[in-house]
């Protein structure tokens, strides 16, 4: 894969269609810095901006997938008080990975906790290690979760699931992460990557851009619409989707048992957002 330059605490990696961003402190495991939210955010706005990226895949170098905010540059001092700081945010990364209109697939390759937990939470699909061990430990730091986890994590599992792991600040194992429903697939910590990149490469191969950028949108948003609402803006992205390139191209493929050529890129044919 080709490396990207211009990012710190952060590998950036795009080929064929997949771009694959690495938190890379492994010898702090992953600890999450300010420097490594910028670089992560400004990843995501490329990868949104680009017609050659299709997926999204996030892992951590080492044997973590990330250890939280870093606690060792500052000790106590890692939560001070941001009253007088008018930039401050709880979101530690700008966008979220669902504002990507495309795929994000989370490989957590070892143990994620705090704001390393968190952001997974944020991606449409997450692939865990096995051996890991993940948890939302902020209340036991003195703090609160983070990165909208509080609207992130009930929507995965429940409320009454997400007070087990918010309000308790326990950790959890990838067996029962997997029941909970926090992960697509559970696997071995070598599996994580190579699952999460067979995944990706399936989106690549098999789906059309626009249409799974705006389905995923659709998604994310449909907790807070009725169903009439998710009704009418399925018919209205409907009628932008067919009859166009895509639509055509998709059953003709099918029927002609090869793999489709899509036309349509979001830099171009993303539609007006119904509201």
């Amino acid at each position: 894969m080709a490396q990207e330059p211009r990012y710190q605490d952060l590998r950036v990696e795009i080929e064929d269609g997949i771009a694959v961003l690495t938190l890379d402190r492994p010898e702090q495991g992953n600890a999450f810095t300010g420097a490594m939210g910028e670089s992560l955010g400004r990843a995501y706005r490329e990868c949104d901006r680009r017609d050659d990226v299709r997926v999204v895949v996030l892992t951590g170098a080492g044997r973590l997938f990330s250890s939280g905010a870093d606690l060792q540059a500052s000790g106590g001092e890692t939560f001070g008080s941001q009253e007088d700081n008018p930039s401050f945010s709880a979101a530690a990364v700008d966008p979220p990975a669902w504002e990507v209109r495309k795929p994000v697939i989370a490989a957590v390759n070892g143990s994620a906790v705090g704001l390393g937990f968190t952001l997974t939470l944020q991606a449409d699909l997450r692939v865990l290690a096995r051996e890991g061990k993940y948890g939302i430990l902020q209340v036991a730091r003195g703090v609160m979760p983070d990165a909208y986890s509080h609207w992130t994590l009930p929507r995965l599992v429940g409320t009454e699931r997400a007070a087990d792991l918010m309000l308790t600040g326990r950790k959890i194992t990838g067996d029962e992460a997997e029941r909970m429903g926090l992960a697509s697939r559970v696997v071995p910590a070598a599996d994580v990557l190579p699952t999460a990149l067979e995944m990706a490469r399936s989106i690549v191969e098999n789906t059309a851009p626009v249409s799974v950028a705006v389905s995923k949108k659709l998604l994310w948003e449909s907790s807070g619409l009725s169903w009439r609402e998710v009704g009418r803006k399925e018919t209205d992205l409907h009628v932008h989707l067919m009859g166009r390139s895509d639509a055509v191209e998709g059953p003709m493929a099918f029927l002609e048992r090869r793999k489709p050529e899509w036309k349509l890129k979001l830099s171009r044919d993303w539609p007006d957002w119904p509201t």
